[in-house]
C-alpha cells in the first residue's frame, strides 16, 4: 500500500460515525455470519441509531477508500469488509513495532 493510498484509508477511518460503521461490518461478518457473508445496512443502522442519509455518506467513503465492498440484494443494501486493504492497514499500523 503507497502512501497516498493509506493515507486515504485512514482519513476514511479518521470520522468516528465512519469508524464505528467499518467495526460494525468488521464484527457483524465475525460474529453474525459465516466468514465472507455480508452485514445488511439496515441492521447496522439500528444498531447505532444513525439514519440513512448519513450511513449512506459514510458508506460511500468507506466503498472510496476500498475498506468495505457493498451490495444491493432486493431492497436491502449489504457490506462486507475487503480483507486485503484490512490486511494492509494492519501491516501498516504494525511497520512501527518491528
Amino acid at each position: 500500500m503507497n502512501t497516498q493510498q493509506a493515507a486515504k484509508v485512514l482519513k476514511a477511518l479518521s470520522h468516528p460515525n465512519r469508524l464505528e460503521i467499518y467495526l460494525a461490518i468488521v464484527r457483524g461478518e465475525r460474529r453474525d455470519f459465516q466468514a465472507g457473508c455480508e452485514c445488511c445496512v439496515s441492521d447496522i443502522m439500528a444498531r447505532l441509531n444513525i439514519g440513512a442519509p448519513t450511513i449512506s455518506h459514510h458508506l460511500k467513503e468507506l466503498v472510496n477508500a476500498g475498506l468495505v465492498e457493498t451490495e444491493r440484494q432486493g431492497k436491502f443494501l449489504t457490506a462486507r469488509p475487503n480483507p486485503a486493504v484490512l490486511e494492509e492497514v494492519m501491516g501498516l499500523l504494525s511497520a512501527g513495532r518491528r
